[in-house]
């Protein structure tokens, strides 16, 4: 898919959109991660892959740019490996574990210093075939491949991961239980399972839950607080919730409704995370479609800077050639912080707003 050029669309947009001001003659702007820390947050984040694996193929020229950025800028403190950790790549068939995928990004981020989110240690989706190919399971059979999966995987990243994606997207919209091969089997009980397992392999890593359409209170957040409440009352460590925040610019959640969403969770102890968000819209993007996304951006980030308990941010990707959003929704694309021609979105200075404006963490009520 090609993009309009990025300069573009920036002039068209500067009617709807702040424009970006510009650095005095040898000043260096900080990057997001930097303002992020200032506003209180731990990190700003983006997740990544290795070369093979990025969606987009043809892009191998651009390598060097997007790994300066990745790696060597300050716009980010941390990153998520999207691919190399996920039972697909780390147990294609029973009892045989492959860890090179997931290395490649886990031995990148200890290079350059960042905090590394793992993910995710159990999923219906991206599931090694052989798991769901065995329609006779007995629950002390799948209870036994869970628990050395766990085992298996958060050893190999043992002290390594800040947090686990323990369990991924385990509920339907209605908040109810997704009927996967794990919950046909075992009941929630594969998820106690799941954190249980994960706790006494990694103890120093935190433990979270993690689900897309948690941005607003609905039937599936008060599910996800169920299974907060359910690992609880087990005593089961559970330590944090992901919202994935995969949204639509034209139809993104308000910053109130981000703001309930996050403190329905920190209510119940744990902290939250905003673990993959991007914010696509309808291309060829235009100026009311960017100044929208640019405004989710800004609500999305706020919010979790406004909610004491919410500690960091990680976009799914900076880079829109490298998102998984055009192959999934025809049409829509350019979800990211950064164009096909490395021109920033004018959604990155909404990000940069939001963090610049958050400087006091907690600070009750609205800063813009």
């Amino acid at each position: 898919m090609h993009l309009p050029t990025a300069a573009s669309l920036l002039l068209s947009a500067l009617p709807l959109a702040v424009a970006t001001p510009t650095p005095g003659h040898g000043h260096k702007e900080k990057g997001l991660n930097t303002y992020a820390k200032e506003a209180g947050l731990k990190y700003f984040g983006a997740a990544t892959d290795s070369p093979g694996f990025r969606e987009r193929a043809g892009y191998e020229a651009q390598y060097p740019k997007y790994d300066q950025i990745m790696w060597k800028s300050d716009e980010f403190g941390q990153t998520t490996p999207t691919n190399g950790q996920k039972w697909l790549f780390t147990e294609p068939q029973q009892g045989v574990f492959n860890y090179t995928e997931g290395n490649i990004v886990t031995s990148l981020a200890k290079k350059h210093g960042k905090y590394l989110r793992c993910h995710a240690l159990v999923w219906h989706s991206q599931l090694a075939p052989w798991v769901e190919a065995k329609t006779d399971w007995t629950k002390d059979e799948l209870r036994a491949v869970i628990v050395n999966h766990v085992t298996r995987v958060a050893k190999a990243w043992k002290g390594q991961c800040y947090a686990w994606d323990v369990v991924n997207e385990a509920l339907e919209e209605d908040g109810s239980y997704r009927k996967s091969v794990f919950y046909n089997v075992l009941g929630e009980e594969y998820i106690k399972l799941a954190f249980a397992t994960a706790a006494k392999v990694d103890p120093k890593a935190k433990l979270y839950y993690n689900d897309y359409n948690l941005e607003w209170p609905h039937a599936k957040t008060e599910g996800t607080q169920r299974i907060v409440k359910m690992l609880q009352k087990a005593k089961i460590r559970i330590d944090g919730v992901g919202l994935q925040a995969h949204l639509i610019a034209e139809q993104a959640p308000t910053l109130d409704q981000h703001i309930d969403a996050i403190k329905g969770f920190t209510k119940l102890g744990v902290e939250v995370a905003l673990t993959e968000l991007d914010i696509r819209l309808q291309v060829p993007a235009n100026a009311t479609n960017l100044a929208q996304q640019k405004e989710a951006y800004k609500n999305a980030v706020g919010a979790c800077v406004q909610v004491k308990g919410c500690i960091g941010v990680t976009i799914w990707d900076f880079y829109d050639p490298f998102s998984w959003v055009p192959y999934v929704f025809p049409g829509e694309g350019a979800p990211l912080l950064w164009f096909e021609d490395w021109s920033k979105h004018p959604a990155y200075y909404g990000v940069q707003e939001a963090l610049k404006n958050g400087t006091k963490k907690g600070k009750p009520g609205k800063w813009w």
